[in-house]
């Protein structure tokens, strides 16, 4: 790989309450290994370095899954907080200046490796960059008392991994924690009001969070 160093930080933090599993759902099994397994294995061929972020009270059994597995695949593991905004600031103190870093949900084991590419070319031209995805269903503006249609055109719904310049961004992680605190370009833009660039992410880089996206994931896999 030419140009920064590259590192990927996949953040693991999640309890799948909304999975209906007895464990996390970047545990759970998916064609034969845990999820986050898939995930690392298809960010690790475009990095020089994976941070896992996790929290404390799962590292041994993360390490006992790697046993089971035979997961040998190399990683850092950092201290997940009580928000994803801390696991973020957490793993980023294992990344250094100089280098761009792109920030993963653990439970997207399904991106490809054009969408990784694409992020990390346009991270290092121009800072940041994150994959988005065309709306296809109408919208509609809601509030209890109202509700009218919207141009779908003029929004996308956004993907990760988003991929920054590893001091910007850990300068940007450096502010107290807001809720209006979405994703880590919301807290980019907040820190210095430069624009994201948005690059196309393919369609099956689904966030699996109910059992539905597992058993989708499971075919899409197969």
């Amino acid at each position: 790989m030419n140009g920064k160093p590259r590192y990927a930080l996949i953040v693991a933090g999640g309890r799948g309450l909304r999975m209906g599993a007895e464990m996390p759902k970047q545990f759970l099994p998916l064609t034969g290994l845990p999820v986050l397994m898939h995930t690392m294995r298809r960010l690790a061929p475009h990095v020089d370095e994976i941070v896992l972020v996790l929290p404390v009270e799962h590292h041994s059994f993360w390490q006992e899954l790697c046993t089971r597995y035979g997961f040998m695949s190399p990683h850092r593991v950092a201290a997940g907080g009580d928000t994803r905004f801390a696991s973020v600031h957490s793993g980023l103190e294992l990344v250094p200046d100089g280098a761009l870093v792109a920030i993963h949900d653990g439970v997207r084991p399904l991106v490809s490796a054009e969408t990784i590419e694409a992020c990390f070319h346009a991270a290092e031209a121009a800072g940041a960059a994150a994959p988005y995805r065309p709306l296809t269903e109408s919208l509609r503006y809601y509030t209890p008392e109202a509700n009218h249609a919207v141009d779908r055109s003029q929004y996308v719904t956004v993907q990760t991994p988003q991929t920054f310049r590893s001091e910007w961004i850990r300068e940007a992680y450096a502010m107290p924690y807001e809720e209006r605190f979405t994703d880590d370009c919301s807290v980019y833009e907040s820190s210095f009001g430069r624009p994201v660039t948005l690059v196309e992410g393919n369609a099956e880089n689904i966030k699996l969070t109910t059992p539905q996206d597992l058993a989708l994931a499971e075919l899409l896999m197969r």
